[in-house]
């Protein structure tokens, strides 16, 4: 029996319900007068996307979202709010004007209906066919990242490493 949910009810409220809580926060996010507070809604956000990842089967794209993403990037986040000293409430000085109000939401009503002809002005989402591609195992993933890919990854380990470094000297220097 085929209904307007699909064939798998459960997969598909629990789409949307995650998908709610991320659209939710990422509005915290941009809204959010406290940048600490806006990180951590970032971190829900980057969670309900793992979670998305997930509903569709791809569990090594979610580990990896939860360990990049949410395990490096948002502590380097935090990491540099802290280093810098940036005020952590809401600042009274800094306010948005009403044209710079009325400029975003005009960038967000363009973006929502570029987004929308994107989706359903082509094909359509029902007419949509995935390649007929193999799938990689998570075996393949790693020896392709330290095989082929070591130099690139070491690069950037070192570069990371560079500026976390560089950090701290800047931050040393009071």
């Amino acid at each position: 029996m085929d209904t307007v949910w699909g064939d798998n009810v459960a997969q598909n409220i629990a789409f949307y319900l995650i998908a709610a809580i991320m659209v939710g926060a990422a509005i915290k996010v941009v809204t959010s007068k406290n940048v600490v507070h806006a990180a951590l809604y970032l971190v829900a956000v980057l969670i309900g996307m793992a979670g998305q990842f997930i509903l569709l089967g791809a569990e090594f794209i979610a580990a990896t979202q939860l360990l990049v993403y949410v395990g490096a990037i948002v502590v380097l986040f935090l990491f540099g709010i802290m280093l810098t000293r940036a005020q952590v409430g809401s600042d009274p000085d800094v306010d948005t004007t009403a044209a710079q109000r009325t400029t975003g939401g005009f960038v967000a009503f363009i973006l929502l209906v570029v987004m929308g002809y994107a989706i359903y002005g082509t094909e359509g989402l029902s007419e949509t066919k995935l390649p007929e591609e193999r799938v990689q195992t998570i075996a393949e993933v790693s020896d392709s990242i330290f095989s082929t890919y070591l130099v690139p990854f070491e690069a950037i380990s070192v570069l990371l490493l560079a500026a976390l470094i560089g950090a701290i000297v800047l931050a040393r220097r009071d």
